[in-house]
């Protein structure tokens, strides 16, 4: 079977089967990355740029080489084997159905009046300080985490499996990870996390912009994702983030951005659709979601479809 329908299959039953199951409680293989990657972090750290760029290349290049081995070993046999290492591949690296769990839990604690559960679980979703945060903040935090998260935890996961199969879809998750863990600008990792920091938003790009031109076709307001996408989306400190979320804002017609607590010290961001967009509410979590979802689908057409057309180039080539 050719290399373009295993991969069209094996992230279909992936994606299936996150939908079905999503993360597992324990034993995550995301997690166990994490602790390997603090492991290397506690033998590396040094207020030093370089140390940190080791720290990148020895954590997402193990990634990598684990993925590579894996499909080497599968390389002569049947397909089937192909396509389940995969599909495995896939369900490890994303998370959209966690994703779709957290955010809606935290709408349904908001919608119950219930604000202290809605705080408990919100550090769930995002870094956010939930303490200086009232319900519709809460709410608004949500949304910006669930159109960020679509893009880094699953569709730039997707473009990379299609540039570079299972080794590419780990790699991604690996430098998505490292960045969340030593990407911030903290001051024990203002240097040493650069690398991660950087990296990330370089292999971030693709994914970015493919999940802004997915809410654009699947939002309820093309005309106003197209708009706030625009004019917006460099205004956010995220070269990555900020078109998803400005696209995202257009789409549902609602104000992102603004000001926000990250353990105790505040920014204060550029509005995205400020102009046409409401506020928030506790019912755009769920209307958030449901676009997740729709963005997901059409990012892994867009995907499928153009690993084959890349196959049918090259083979028309040979």
């Amino acid at each position: 079977m050719r290399a373009d329908r295993v991969f069209a299959y094996g992230v279909t039953a992936g994606l299936i089967g996150d939908r079905i199951l999503g993360d597992p409680r324990r034993g995550h293989p995301v997690a166990a990355f994490g602790r390997a990657a603090a492991a290397v972090e506690r033998a590396l750290w040094r207020d030093d740029r370089a140390r940190g760029v080791l720290h990148t290349l020895v954590c997402a290049g193990t990634a990598a080489a684990v993925g590579a081995l894996g499909a080497r070993a599968v390389r002569s046999r049947p397909a089937a084997a192909r396509i389940a290492l995969t599909a495995a591949a896939t369900w490890a690296v994303v998370g959209g159905t966690t994703l779709g769990r957290e955010a809606r839990a935290i709408g349904g604690a908001l919608a119950a009046g219930d604000t202290e559960v809605a705080r408990e679980r919100l550090p769930h979703l995002c870094g956010r300080d939930p303490q200086a945060l009232d319900d519709q903040e809460m709410a608004r935090a949500v949304v910006e985490s669930v159109a960020e998260n679509t893009s880094d935890a699953v569709v730039g996961a997707l473009v990379w499996g299609a540039v570079a199969g299972v080794p590419g879809l780990l790699a991604f998750r690996a430098v998505n990870t490292l960045d969340a863990m030593v990407g911030h600008k903290s001051p024990r990792y203002l240097r040493y996390g650069w690398a991660s920091a950087r990296l990330d938003d370089l292999a971030g790009w693709p994914g970015a912009r493919l999940t802004a031109l997915a809410a654009v076709a699947a939002g309820p307001d093309r005309g106003g994702a197209v708009r706030a996408w625009r004019a917006d989306a460099a205004a956010h400190p995220s070269p990555n983030a900020g078109p998803v979320e400005a696209s995202f804002a257009g789409a549902l017609g609602v104000r992102l951005g603004g000001t926000l607590s990250y353990a105790g010290r505040v920014e204060h961001r550029a509005v995205l659709n400020g102009e046409r967009g409401r506020p928030v509410e506790v019912a755009d979590i769920e209307r958030a979601v449901r676009l997740s979802r729709r963005v997901t689908w059409l990012a892994l057409g867009a995907c499928v479809a153009a690993r084959a057309l890349v196959s049918r180039t090259r083979r028309g080539k040979a």
